[in-house]
């Protein structure tokens, strides 16, 4: 079985809600992925979008294989490193704002195997 993947690293928006979108995903056709991204409202949707893209392009063009015959085999988000930031608070004090990042990973593979 071919996989392409591709990466995008220190996404500035928290893994908890960029799995949600990512669960959307998973295990389906590119095509079907592809829509289900589109018609999502998280933001989220729209980041995974652009990998999504860059894999099956990776895949067209490293493997030659047609957008049609992939599938979404894997779909990982990752934290990546967090910005620690502070905001002043009364008598003095702080409190800690943490902007957290992300690393998304896609990997599609053909479906040849499934013979569908």
């Amino acid at each position: 079985m071919h996989e392409a993947f591709a990466k995008s690293n220190y996404i500035r928006i928290s893994p908890r809600k960029a799995r949600l979108a990512a669960d959307l995903i998973r295990g389906k056709t590119v095509e079907d992925a592809a829509v289900q991204l589109m018609f999502c409202k998280l933001r989220a949707g729209g980041l995974l979008q652009k990998t999504l893209d860059s894999a099956v392009a990776n895949a067209e063009t490293q493997l030659s294989i047609q957008r049609r015959d992939l599938v979404v085999k894997e779909v990982r988000v990752d934290a990546g490193p967090t910005l620690k930031r502070a905001k002043p608070k009364n008598k003095g004090g702080s409190h800690p704002i943490m902007k957290r990042t992300s690393h998304f990973t896609i990997v599609v593979a053909s479906d040849v195997a499934k013979g569908k």
